[in-house]
Order: C-alpha cells, then structure tokens, then sequence
C-alpha cells in the first residue's frame, strides 16, 4: 500500500497542475486524443471520476446523480476546487483500511487494492489526454511511469473488452517507460492536435 499511495500521490498532483494550466477558452477543444470527446467532456470525466469517484471507492460509497450529472467546468475555479478533491481522496486513501476488503463496481467486486490501482492509471492516462490536448505534457517520475504500465498490462485485455482501451499502438524500441504505457492503452504518444 505504502509505494500504491505514493504513486497515486504523485499522479494526483500532476492531475492538479496540468488541470490549473487549461485555460478557459481551451475547454471548447473539439479534439483530444479520446476519440470523440471534446476537452469539456473529458476534464468533466477526469474530475468526476479520479477526485470524488477516488475518494468515493475509499469510502465504499456511490457517487450521487447530481455529481455524475454536474458540469465541473461551469465553475471559474474549477481547477482549483478539483484539486482540493484530489487531497481529500488521497487522504482517504491514506488508512490503510481503505486498502482492505473488496470494493463493489457495479455488480462486480475486485480487492480494494486492485481497485486503486485502476484509479491511479485512469487519471495518470486522462491527465496526458487533457495535457496532449492543451499542449502540455504529463511528467512522471520513473517509478510511476512503471507503475502504470505494470497496472495498464495488467488491465488491457479487460479494458479492450469493453472498449474502455482502443487497439495497442506500435512504437519504436526506443520509446520511453511512459510512452509504451501510453500505446499499450490505445493511446498515441505522438498525438498532436496539429
């Protein structure tokens, strides 16, 4: 648990920094690299799910129908308010209690470990999307950058069942730790807007 939370530590500050650098006018973006996703509906997604749903799986509870229905960038200070939920969620995250047990997805259990672990590489994977998408770049330490292709291999054939992740994306030999997490996602590391 201990080296789980301080990777999800990690990613989540980073979550917190490229959310603070989109700027108002960017949220209109029709192209990200999610597909059909426009920025607006992505950084909607990152905030519900990797702030109040990282915090709500700590706590075993369901996220409420005004959370998944509200527009998060409607407010000016959205970012500030998504970092202020990440800190909340990791703090929950911090007992190790959390950590214990199964938690229910929707009518299937996993361990509450496993469970993190989907987070952390949910909003390490969503922060490149929106910092690809606002031209910026998503920094990770080593560790990390491991840590989420460990989590990313482990999870792809049940992602891709679902379409959760689109077809692995070919890379040279020499492509970085990130970069390869990033491709075995479905995700291109070369994507521009461009």
């Amino acid at each position: 648990m201990k080296n789980e939370h301080a990777h999800m530590t990690e990613v989540a500050a980073e979550a917190a920094r490229v959310a603070r650098s989109v700027r108002g006018e960017q949220l209109d973006e029709p192209s990200t690299p999610c597909g059909d996703w426009g920025l607006r509906e992505l950084v909607n997604h990152l905030v519900l799910y990797t702030s109040h749903g990282l915090e709500h799986r700590a706590r075993r509870e369901d996220l409420s129908d005004e959370l998944v229905a509200r527009d998060f960038t409607a407010d000016p200070d959205w970012a500030l308010r998504y970092a202020e939920q990440l800190d909340r969620a990791v703090a929950a995250w911090s007992d190790p209690a959390a950590w214990d047990g199964e938690i229910d997805l929707g009518g299937s259990t996993i361990p509450a470990a496993d469970t993190a672990a989907m987070l952390i590489s949910e909003t390490a994977l969503h922060t490149w999307d929106v910092a690809r998408a606002t031209g910026q770049e998503l920094r990770l330490s080593d560790a990390a950058a491991a840590y989420l292709l460990d989590v990313v291999d482990g999870n792809a054939a049940l992602y891709r069942s679902y379409d959760g992740f689109a077809d692995e994306v070919a890379l040279p030999a020499s492509a970085s730790v990130l970069e390869r997490a990033l491709a075995h996602s479905g995700r291109d590391p070369r994507w521009s807007r461009d």
